[in-house]
């Protein structure tokens, strides 16, 4: 494989494999002061947790600062949470065709992100698959007649006339981003936990560089954004997240230096379904059916957290081949995980797009 179509690497359980060390193209910036600390938050939000770390003075009203945290995610989940039957979204969801809804600002900002990636991946991430997701058994309709609990033995995947006829299909959607209205033509579920998520984190990252905390280091159920500096003029470091503890992957570790990162993997949420046939949580739209390429996870890089988090979803759906391609035409940072399957040898490997062998020493 040319370098200019990405790089694949392969590793052999058993070998300790070597560490490998991404950073920013450029870090800059003073360390925080002199006397400066580090402090921690952590609690839950939108069925997960969340922690943030930042550098400041040891008389910090850090109370204060944690409502300051929990007031902006409940915003999002106000706005946009699909589980939140009183957030703007699940009105959406549930208003008769016809309706002219008025977005708030942040809901209006993160479906004119998600409209753009889907448009961008050719329709490989699509907010409007709310109803389709839900058919597969996902999302916060998972326990429906067609799609009940994916451990019961009763489990059916949903046949193709069922997939048929739910609404799903972003181009479709009478979005006025001027106005910032959404009209409901009918039947259309919003899903934006595939983008939410991040953006959360850009306005936890937001509100602490508001309040004089410019050193910081914020996560929101695996989703990642860094900034500044610690005490020492280290920047955050963090290691990815690998598909399986025996993956015999390489470990990755990133400086986020003013960077985000946020991985999409088939791990977190799969079930069997009752011919013994493995299911991916992740939907392709345009198939309306699971992926079965074989990638494991996705990681994006990116300076927003919002487009890493809706980038890796659009990149996991594309599969390794297309998804990389994306990636290389776009100048995206990622690294794409597949499952080699038995007549390969098994294991995994790995591919990077060329941005994101930018960022490796």
């Amino acid at each position: 494989m040319s370098p200019a179509s990405g790089t694949t690497h392969a590793r052999t359980p058993g070998l300790a494999p070597e560490p490998r060390v991404l950073i920013p193209l450029r870090i800059d910036g003073e360390p925080p002061a002199l006397g400066q600390v580090l402090h921690a938050l952590d609690g839950e939000t939108m069925g997960t947790t969340w922690s943030v770390r930042f550098i400041g003075p040891s008389g910090l009203r850090l109370a204060a600062i944690e409502a300051a945290i929990v007031r902006a995610c409940d915003e999002v989940i106000a706005q946009m949470s699909g589980w939140d039957a009183a957030s703007d979204l699940s009105r959406f969801n549930r208003a008769p065709a016809g309706t002219v809804c008025p977005l708030p600002d942040d809901f209006a900002t993160v479906l004119d992100a998600a409209l753009k990636i889907a448009a961008a991946s050719g329709g490989a991430y699509d907010p409007s698959a709310g109803a389709l997701v839900a058919l597969w058994g996902f999302g916060p309709s998972g326990e429906t007649a067609l799609a009940p609990r994916h451990n019961d033995p009763a489990f059916r995947a949903p046949s193709p006339q069922d997939c048929a006829r739910v609404h799903c299909g972003w181009d479709a959607l009478p979005w006025d981003g001027a106005r910032r209205t959404l009209t409901q033509t009918g039947g259309v579920a919003l899903d934006l936990s595939a983008i939410a998520k991040g953006f959360a984190v850009d306005r936890v990252s937001e509100l602490l560089g508001a309040l004089g905390l410019r050193d910081h280091l914020v996560e929101i159920g695996g989703e990642l954004r860094g900034a500044g500096l610690k005490p020492d003029g280290q920047p955050w470091w963090v290691d990815l997240e690998p598909p399986a503890a025996d993956c015999a992957l390489a470990p990755l570790r990133i400086a986020l230096h003013g960077l985000s990162v946020a991985t999409s993997g088939d791990y977190r949420k799969c079930f069997v379904d009752a011919t013994g046939q493995w299911r991916s949580h992740t939907i392709d739209p345009r198939t309306r059916r699971p992926v079965e390429h074989g990638l494991a996870s996705v990681t994006v890089v990116h300076d927003s957290a919002m487009a890493a988090d809706g980038w890796s979803t659009a990149l996991m759906v594309l599969g390794p081949d297309e998804g990389l391609a994306l990636a290389d035409r776009l100048g995206l940072a990622a690294r794409l995980v597949r499952r080699r399957p038995p007549a390969e040898g098994g294991g995994f490997e790995e591919r990077f797009s060329a941005a994101m062998r930018a960022l490796m020493l």
